[in-house]
């Protein structure tokens, strides 16, 4: 088992920057991928970010961006603290959505959300225009 919680959202100004922390638990929590994924009222949720598991690549990458996102956010993760950040600079009324961070087995893709078999329980993001 692996339990996962986020902290860091809050209401931030357009062009403004926040970073989301997942912190982890659970014996085996450096094994698995690490993903961010956000939902906005009334849309399905969507990929963010993904960064692989210790020490792995997937075919010679560490992370994944949606195109949304690129050049804006930033994934990294400290496995000696369990936990993965999601640095957002630039941020965009359309960043408004609640964020989740979620495990994926190395196996899984590190894109979609029924891969993932753990999820937070979400934070807040909330951008003025």
């Amino acid at each position: 088992q692996v339990q996962l919680v986020e902290s860091g959202g809050g209401l931030v100004q357009a062009g403004g920057s926040l970073r989301l922390s997942c912190t982890a638990s659970g014996r085996t929590s450096s094994s698995y991928a690490m993903g961010w994924f956000r939902q906005a009222p009334g849309k399905e949720r969507e990929f963010v970010a993904a960064i692989t598991w210790s020490g792995g690549t997937w075919s010679g990458r560490r992370t994944y961006y949606a195109d949304s996102v690129k050049g804006r956010f930033t994934i990294s993760r400290d496995n000696a603290k369990s936990t993965v950040y999601l640095q957002m600079n630039s941020l965009k009324p359309e960043d408004t959505a609640v964020y989740y961070c979620a495990a994926v087995p190395p196996s899984g893709s590190p894109k979609k959300p029924m891969d993932y078999d753990y999820w937070g329980q979400g934070t807040q993001v909330t951008v003025s225009s």
